[in-house]
């Protein structure tokens, strides 16, 4: 046991010789310091690019989402963030549906949720996990939409709690076009102006479907929460 113990040790005294590669670089040779981002520029040297402006920005947040496997629509209003939202209810088959009709815009998505003519749940008036877990569908706000990363921002307050984006195997975001912001530091911005003095209990940057990949590096999407995620956007 004592000489399994002194060989390992070994090892970590010889790979502690080797100094780490540095950030950026991925071990290859030929590393250039002169051109590294100085201190002032901070993480967003080692960040994707955002483009100016809504469209490009919309652009960006659409390819992001395709990668991500996660399905993105902008749409020209409420009337047709519904018409879609109902299309995918019927193309999908949805028996239940949980929804949260208490954020910003409550009353348009109850107008939304309501109009499916589904039974379900409302997270406004408190319920069961058990029957949460039944539904098919998570319907919630937002806070945000990431471009940079394709990253859809929610708290306690806008999707109704922690659970409803979590449980159900399809969560809906429905989002604002003017909820769209370039990149992170914007998000944190937005957060910390939407919230300092009173944060929700719960901020959650949910970028994709749940996926894992731990077993012979196969994607596998809904592991640990919904398999689907979609994002209308009006």
């Amino acid at each position: 046991m004592n000489g399994e113990k002194e060989k390992i040790m070994r090892r970590i005294r010889e790979a502690l010789t080797v100094p780490a590669p540095h950030p950026g670089t991925h071990g290859q040779d030929g590393h250039d310091a002169e051109n590294d981002a100085s201190p002032d520029e901070g993480i967003a040297h080692w960040l994707p690019q955002v483009g100016e402006g809504f469209d490009a920005q919309a652009e960006l947040f659409a390819r992001n989402s395709a990668q991500l496997k996660s399905t993105f629509y902008l749409l020209e209003n409420e009337a047709a963030a519904a018409q879609k939202l109902a299309e995918i209810a019927v193309a999908e088959e949805w028996k239940r549906v949980a929804a949260h009709g208490d954020g910003a815009n409550g009353a348009a998505t109850r107008k939304m949720v309501s109009g499916l003519k589904l039974a379900g749940i409302w997270t406004d008036s408190g319920y069961d996990v058990r029957e949460m877990e039944s539904c098919d569908v998570g319907i919630s706000e937002c806070d945000a939409l990431v471009a940079q990363t394709g990253s859809v921002v929610v708290t306690t307050r806008s999707a109704g709690g922690r659970a409803l984006s979590v449980l159900p195997p399809h969560h809906v975001a429905l989002a604002r076009r003017g909820q769209l912001v370039a990149d992170l530091p914007a998000a944190f911005e937005l957060i910390e102006k939407k919230y300092a003095g009173n944060y929700p209990s719960f901020i959650s940057f949910i970028t994709g479907p749940s996926r894992t990949g731990d077993i012979e590096r196969i994607l596998v999407l809904g592991a640990h929460g919904p398999k689907k995620l979609t994002i209308l956007c009006w």
